[in-house]
């Protein structure tokens, strides 16, 4: 992994900040480092499937923004991030009283970041693997 750019941190809380979607359902930035993010989303009723789950479109989401966070986090100040692609695995059905997801960076090159999302619901300080996200991010140049 690249050594950490000097204010990664505070760069990646600024744009998670400028997120609409993020914003909308109440996600919340809880952990940055180089190469790691934390995302913690409040479970809500309105983010559900008909069977009171959480949706899984809301779970691809929260671990996409966790995945472009984490890749954003080793990416020089000129440069940003773009999914290009991923895969998640819906592990089991996510209830509780909130969802995380962490990710991390596996690889970053000069053109792609390869990243992967663990995303666990938690209820009653307990935490259950629910989905598993692999990614890829573009590299774009400012």
């Amino acid at each position: 992994m690249r050594a950490p750019v000097a204010g990664y941190e505070a760069r990646v809380r600024s744009n998670f900040a400028k997120q609409p979607l993020m914003a909308t359902i109440g996600a919340q930035l809880t952990r940055v480092a180089p190469g790691a993010v934390e995302i913690r989303l409040p479970f809500r009723a309105d983010l559900t499937q008909q069977h009171g789950y959480l949706h899984a479109g809301t779970i691809a989401a929260v671990a996409d923004s966790a995945c472009g966070y984490a890749a954003l986090s080793v990416m020089p100040p000129d440069a940003d991030v773009l999914s290009i692609e991923f895969k998640v695995n819906m592990l089991s059905p996510a209830r509780g009283d909130a969802l995380v997801a962490r990710a991390d960076v596996i690889r970053a090159g000069r053109t792609i970041v390869v990243c992967r999302a663990d995303v666990y619901a938690i209820a009653d300080g307990d935490e259950k693997l629910v989905a598993a996200m692999q990614g890829t991010m573009m590299v774009s140049r400012q």
